[in-house]
């Protein structure tokens, strides 16, 4: 799993609760606040994820 197409993923997943709170009509502060975490994690998770393992020789 390359970090590239995870990211894609996360940032449709993302896009999508960007949109579902618009048409909740949240505050546009807490909008951003919510998606600069969410990027946030994404970020962690995806280094995570697709990090390549120490070898332990």
């Amino acid at each position: 799993m390359s970090f590239g197409l995870y990211s894609i993923g996360f940032a449709i997943v993302i896009g999508g609760l960007i949109y579902a709170a618009y048409l909740l009509q949240m505050p546009t502060r807490w909008i951003v606040v919510g998606a600069v975490v969410l990027l946030g994690i994404g970020i962690l998770t995806g280094v995570k994820a697709t990090r390549q393992k120490d070898s332990a020789s």
